[in-house]
């Protein structure tokens, strides 16, 4: 019997009701979700499905090659059935993804941290092997009797988003290939690899190639941990005069800039957190100034004078005070371009956008959890509290919190409300919900 053809299937117990936070941490989580909010036909039955498993109405979930399975329960406790169906790779597509996971060092120590290595994705799209669903894959079966997705399928697609953030090999497994068997298969590729590969020089082997490695090599220490912040770059403010053409306040928000790249390109190594690395490319004054003065330390424009007077410089150039200067960093170092967008920018919402807004707010609580929102333009702001939603023309909803009479932002960006709105909310507050 082909080894493949004994494939376990797992079972996961259902998970408790997911009130004021989102499916979907991950980047693959997201996509996940993508491919059924893009491609199912009735919103209204996703945004019913989204309702369910807020609500914990979904069962244990069973998950084998090409098919989940799972219990659904109607708000009348109506248990349904629901399958939802994806088709399974080729042993040819899976050979070349595993030769894919193989070439990269990191790669197979990213998926043994339970993450999805974004650049695995993508070179195995290139090759045709498509991991993650896309527009339409995910095929839906329920004896409800509904043809497409309807609320006890797309449950089941909400709930396996939350499994996909804690496991990918879920993901792996419903494409066609148990977690031992692959990492069987893996092992044996890089054994083979390595084999055939040149003996190491004198000065030592590439570290990640090292920690990859595991037990072959004699024990290592374990992997540096991530610092909490970046490091403080040492002060230019001296005696000595400065060199012609040199500006040290320009050179230590440099230097602060350069160090919280540093520590995302850590945090990336390590795998302790995706980063996003906003592209600098044809940006405007207004957001390079707002890029540059991220890497200013806060607190430092009201604390360091050469500090000050370079934001002092930057916000001049930028047409903002210094004070409109920290609080566009702030946005910026949120979501970059997008979320200065958000900061700076009120939009009328309209049409289609409006519509769906609406939908969403409706689907993301319970009728008795519902917050009073009050809206004006692209921002709705909870009544009787200090949080408000910004929703952002890529449809994404942005949390806000009012600071010393000033609304700032508060966290990065949600597809769902309630979990922007969560963020939103100030440590302690009591819950957003009114009748």
């Amino acid at each position: 019997m082909n080894r493949h053809d004994s494939i376990e299937e797992r079972t996961f117990a259902a998970l408790p009701p997911a009130r004021g936070r989102g499916f979907a941490q991950t980047w693959w989580g997201r996509a996940w979700l993508a491919a059924l909010e893009d491609g199912a036909l009735d919103g209204e039955q996703v945004r019913t499905g989204r309702r369910l498993a807020r609500a914990g109405a979904v069962g244990a979930v069973s998950v084998r090659p090409g098919r989940i399975t799972a219990v659904v329960e109607d708000r009348d406790r109506t248990p349904h059935r629901a399958d939802v169906l994806l088709d399974t790779l080729s042993d040819a597509h899976w050979d070349r993804f595993l030769d894919l996971a193989v070439e990269r060092a990191g790669h197979v120590a990213a998926l043994l941290d339970r993450e999805m290595p974004p650049h695995l994705v993508e070179d195995a799209e290139t090759a045709g092997i498509d991991l993650l669903p896309g527009l339409g894959d995910l095929e839906a079966e329920c004896d409800c009797g509904a043809w497409d997705h309807c609320g006890h399928t797309a449950a089941v697609c909400y709930q396996v988003a939350r499994l996909l953030d804690q496991d990918p090999f879920v993901l792996l497994l419903l494409r066609g290939r148990a977690e031992q068997v692959l990492l069987d298969d893996l092992q044996a590729r890089g054994t083979a690899a390595r084999a055939g590969s040149e003996p190491p020089q004198a000065e030592g082997v590439d570290a990640a190639e090292a920690y990859e490695a595991g037990s072959i090599l004699p024990p290592l220490p374990a992997a540096p941990e991530l610092p909490e912040e970046p490091g403080v770059p040492p002060s230019l403010d001296t005696e000595a005069p400065s060199p012609p053409g040199v500006d040290p306040a320009a050179l230590e928000i440099l230097a602060a800039r350069t160090a919280a790249t540093a520590h995302l390109m850590l945090a990336e190594a390590l795998r302790e957190r995706s980063g996003r690395r906003a592209s600098t490319a044809e940006l405007t004054v207004g957001q390079d100034a707002a890029r540059l003065a991220e890497g200013i330390p806060e607190g430092s424009q009201t604390a360091d004078r050469p500090a000050m007077a370079a934001a002092a410089r930057l916000a001049a150039g930028s047409g903002r005070s210094p004070e409109q200067l920290a609080s566009a960093a702030r946005a910026w170092r949120h979501g970059g371009a997008a979320a200065l967008s958000v900061f700076e920018e009120e939009w009328f919402v309209e049409g289609e956008a409006l519509a769906r807004a609406r939908a969403a707010l409706d689907a993301a609580w319970e009728e008795d959890e519902r917050p009073v929102l009050r809206a004006r333009g692209n921002r709705w702001t909870v009544v009787g509290a200090a949080c408000q939603l910004r929703l952002g023309r890529d449809g994404r909803w942005w949390p806000y919190r009012k600071e010393g009479g000033r609304w700032m932002p508060a966290g990065d960006a949600a597809h769902d409300p309630a979990t922007a709105l969560a963020i939103a909310r100030p440590d302690g507050e009591e819950a957003l919900s009114r009748t």
